[in-house]
């Protein structure tokens, strides 16, 4: 990115390098913003780094509520600078990225719809220049990892990701929308079940996993929540969980 309020024929430059592009929720990224003098001094304001959505994959107003805006994650990488013609400045940073963040690859697959990145943000006086969003890519917790694996092994295909506003109630994680990842029923309760959702509300002290399935019969949704903290998630029989839940939904008896 250059700055175009410079003030001479060859404008300073900035360049974001991550160190960490691959993170998860609850993580960090690392890496160094690195500045290049132009042809004159330029006083900096701040600079600042912004996660967030490259593309929202939202559906039209599901759940009503608002969207969120693209970047929903910001902080401070440094205040006032100045840069002297020719100098070459890197300025390193570390960002905690936000338990809610959406994830975006599932055993190394991109989720389709889910493409995340950061943006380099550069105030000089009142004008402000920012850079494009280069890729971040965001893996489960392991405590997620945990149950996105389940699904797996009980055979459920995935079939997309959405986003949706956040309840008050599940506000706790700090963003204004959910992540729904959707999963096609394992062949065994394909012709009762439409489809399986899962939902995680993530804090730094806790997991809450929502599962949903849409019937087809009846087309009522048969949900349960789970509440424990990331180390209980980590030793918890997931395939065998949500094969008891799906088992035991209603309009289908026991085995």
């Amino acid at each position: 990115m250059r700055l175009s309020d410079a003030g001479g024929a060859s404008a300073p430059s900035v360049f974001t390098f991550l160190a960490t592009p691959r993170t998860q929720p609850g993580g960090v990224l690392s890496g160094e913003v690195r500045l290049k003098g132009g042809d004159v001094d330029v006083a900096i304001d701040r600079i600042g780094l912004g996660l967030g959505l490259i593309a929202s994959p939202w559906p039209a107003r599901e759940g009503g509520g608002h969207h969120p805006t693209e970047e929903f994650s910001q902080v401070q990488v440094s205040g006032p600078v100045v840069l002297r013609p020719g100098e070459e400045r890197a300025i390193a940073f570390r960002a905690a990225v936000p338990w809610g963040t959406p994830i975006s690859e599932i055993g190394g697959r991109h989720l389709p719809g889910m493409a995340l990145g950061v943006r380099t943000e550069v105030a000089i006086a009142t004008d402000v220049g920012r850079s494009d969003l280069d890729r971040v890519a965001v893996w489960p917790a392991p405590s997620e990892s945990r149950v996105l694996q389940a699904f797996a092994r009980l055979g459920c295909p995935f079939k997309s990701a959405v986003l949706q506003a956040s309840r008050e109630a599940d506000a706790h994680h700090g963003l204004p929308f959910l992540q729904k990842i959707k999963f096609y029923p394992p062949d065994h309760h394909a012709g009762a079940v439409h489809e399986v959702d899962v939902t995680f509300v993530p804090s730094s002290s806790e997991l809450v996993v929502v599962l949903e399935a849409d019937q087809l019969t009846s087309r009522r949704t048969h949900a349960e929540r789970f509440q424990m903290s990331h180390e209980e998630a980590l030793h918890t029989d997931w395939p065998s969980e949500i094969d008891r839940w799906l088992v035991t939904r209603p309009g289908r008896g026991a085995r």
